[in-house]
């Protein structure tokens, strides 16, 4: 037996898949289980686990009770560029859903990364992120009461709050970015219109300004069917 007789059946059926959806446009209908079961004769299990590869991968997407080729992920730049900036670059339309806008009190953890009291009050930004209407993440941002409250209270949650800091006075300096795979919790998941399996990339985001002063903390939870990140490396 050579060592393409050992793969498991649901990764010719991948293989086969893939030649497949070159062939299709964004949009267009992926044939049903039923049909590739039949044209690849194996069972509609085998082909069920190539297109859940699929669409984990963000390559094919459910739409009502039949699937469809997705739209290329949103690529975001690890810089200090907005989300907004980012999917504008790529001609993607940029959006937000508020989810809540309040004070908290600001634990050690949020204390130590802002630079501030525990106890101070804090500004706690949480947002559904959307890209042409489809939503891929979810940011929860916190910022000093002290220091931005007069600036937040004039802003629009539903525009872009790095312009709204720059126009401010604001100068971003440098951010400490961290990156993880990670499964949403239930609520996470509704906000994302996803599924407590779907694999998400957890993004944790310390920036400052050009004094070294902290502007803000920021959690965000991205779609790994929807987004991507780069970065540009110098030596």
């Amino acid at each position: 037996m050579n060592s393409t007789e050992r793969l498991p059946k649901h990764y010719h059926v991948r293989t086969e898949l893939d030649h497949i959806l070159a062939e299709l446009s964004v949009g267009d209908s992926v044939p049903p289980e039923r049909e590739l079961a039949a044209r690849f004769e194996v069972a509609r299990e085998t082909v069920r686990q190539a297109l859940h590869e699929l669409l984990v991968e963000g390559r094919i997407e459910r739409r009502g009770r039949g699937t469809v080729v997705s739209k290329p992920k949103l690529t975001q730049p690890l810089s200090l560029r907005s989300y907004t900036e980012g999917a504008v670059s790529q001609g993607r339309t940029p959006g937000r859903i508020l989810v809540g806008l309040d004070d908290v009190v600001a634990d050690d953890d949020i204390a130590a990364d802002l630079g501030i009291a525990p106890g101070a009050l804090v500004i706690h930004l949480e947002r559904v992120l959307l890209t042409d209407g489809d939503r891929v993440g979810l940011e929860s941002t916190y910022l000093s009461k002290e220091r931005f409250g007069d600036l937040v209270a004039n802003f629009d949650p539903l525009t872009s709050l790095y312009a709204a800091l720059r126009e401010g006075g604001v100068r971003f300096f440098s951010a400490t970015e961290r990156i993880e795979t990670v499964l949403a919790s239930p609520r996470e998941a509704a906000l994302l219109e996803s599924n407590t399996a779907m694999p998400m990339l957890l993004m944790h985001r310390r920036t400052i300004d050009d004094a070294g002063v902290p502007i803000e903390r920021v959690r965000s939870l991205f779609r790994g069917d929807r987004v991507a990140f780069e970065a540009t490396l110098r030596d």
